[in-house]
């Protein structure tokens, strides 16, 4: 890989085994989980519903809906913030638990998977309210749509975890080798694909062992098991694939269109989870991080339960607490509350103190130095990126390939002027996809 970082982790959560914790009294379930999607409530206030019963259906047709995680009563809908939207408030389902985690009948496994026709496969991964794991929720379904289409050969799953905090693949893969393996498999037959690429960053030898013993078990030639050099960010899809096959994803194009989809470990899994049991996307693993908790841990979780739940879990907070981040330490998001809950894209909080961030003085004139340019993984030039934008030259910005900007946070990292690089080129995209 070009470009990139190497960053010292900070995996303590990784130390443990994965933990589970019962689900809350009360579950909130925005509807904003899955992106480039729209879904409506089908349940009423009052109404009682079974574990794993549909609480939201998207209006797209291969749009993932959305499920409860508990058996209850829907006790609210109402507008609310979440995590993906803390500027504007979404339809918020609001669940209470009944603790007798009754199941919707309509949960059943698919008998036969790889004899049913792979847009039927799709089909029931949408109506399970499958998405990618890995932070971005792609609706899964209309991701292999869009390889079948374009006759894709290549799956890659994405097991390089490169952010210092989050450890939530690594466990996954360590316990539940097996259901990625059967996952690939699966997703393989759902896209037609002849191969499959498990990437698995090298400093995570027991996943590396534990997924190789798997894929030798099922003796599945197709797939191969392949570890990647520990650099940030490893795991952004382009570098990945430039990074396994030397093949670049040209600007405006997408994997696809050069013959590879990827898909992270997580929904491989989930994709095993659904199709063998029928249980849906009700439940996810969380990394919970940082030096402002008492012991850091992976935790699985319902959907819908507050931060706070696991955070307590984890002993609470410790005093030096500065802020609440949802992801990783270089793309996450700052979090104003841990009232918020738990969704699809949670796969790591950090209890960040001042120590877990990157420190940040007053912003300084840019002294033309090249580093970030340096440690850009998209071979861009966020020197000139930043000229361009602050001129508002937005031809130019076309031209310098803006878009192509993965929102890693490698430049800010490495600016010696303490420039928000990321924060700047975000909005310039936001303005640039405004304005047509």
């Amino acid at each position: 890989m070009r470009g990139g970082l190497l960053l010292q982790g900070q995996k303590d959560g990784a130390e443990s085994p994965l933990g589970r914790i019962p689900a809350p009294k009360t579950l909130s379930l925005p509807l904003d989980q899955h992106a480039a999607t729209t879904m409506h409530p089908v349940v009423q206030v009052g109404e009682h519903i079974l574990l794993g019963e549909v609480i939201a259906r998207a209006t797209d047709q291969l749009g993932p809906w959305l499920h409860s995680p508990v058996s209850g009563t829907i006790a609210a809908i109402d507008s609310q913030r979440s995590p993906h939207s803390l500027s504007r408030r979404v339809t918020t389902i609001h669940i209470a638990n009944d603790g007798k985690d009754e199941p919707d009948p309509a949960m059943r496994p698919v008998e036969n998977p790889f004899e049913i026709a792979p847009s039927a496969l799709r089909e029931r991964l949408a109506h399970g309210g499958i998405v990618g794991l890995g932070g971005a929720v792609f609706p899964t379904a209309i991701k292999l749509a869009i390889g079948d289409q374009r006759n894709v050969k290549t799956v890659i799953v994405n097991g390089a975890e490169c952010e210092p905090f989050i450890t939530c693949d690594d466990v996954l893969m360590r316990e539940r080798a097996q259901q990625v393996i059967d996952g690939t498999q699966l997703l393989l037959h759902a896209c037609c694909a002849g191969n499959a690429i498990i990437a698995i960053e090298a400093n995570k030898p027991r996943a590396l062992a534990a997924v190789t013993g798997a894929l030798q078990a099922v003796g599945d030639g197709r797939i191969q098991v392949v570890p990647v050099p520990t650099v940030y960010p490893a795991g952004g899809e382009r570098q990945l694939i430039h990074t396994l096959t030397g093949k670049e994803v040209p600007s405006g194009n997408l994997p696809a269109d050069i013959g590879f989809i990827c898909q992270n470990v997580g929904t491989a899994a989930a994709v095993s989870t659904l199709i063998r049991s029928g249980q849906p996307l009700i439940r996810r693993i969380v990394t919970i991080a940082g030096r402002g908790v008492a012991r850091p841990q992976t935790l699985e979780t319902s959907l819908g339960t507050p931060i706070a739940t696991l955070i307590e879990h984890c002993g609470g907070y410790v005093d030096t607490l500065q802020q609440l981040v949802m992801g990783g330490s270089m793309m996450g998001v700052a979090l104003p509350t841990d009232s918020l809950p738990i969704v699809k894209a949670s796969n790591c909080i950090i209890a960040a103190t001042a120590g877990d961030l990157i420190s940040r003085g007053r912003a300084l004139p840019c002294i033309r130095c090249g580093e970030c340019a340096t440690a850009c993984p998209a071979t861009l030039l966020p020197q000139e990126l930043l000229r361009h934008v602050r001129n508002d030259n937005r031809d130019a910005l076309g031209d310098l390939g803006l878009t192509d900007c993965i929102e890693c946070g490698c430049c800010d990292y490495v600016c010696p002027s303490q420039i928000p690089l990321t924060s700047i080129f975000i909005k310039a995209k936001q303005a640039s996809a405004g304005n047509g």
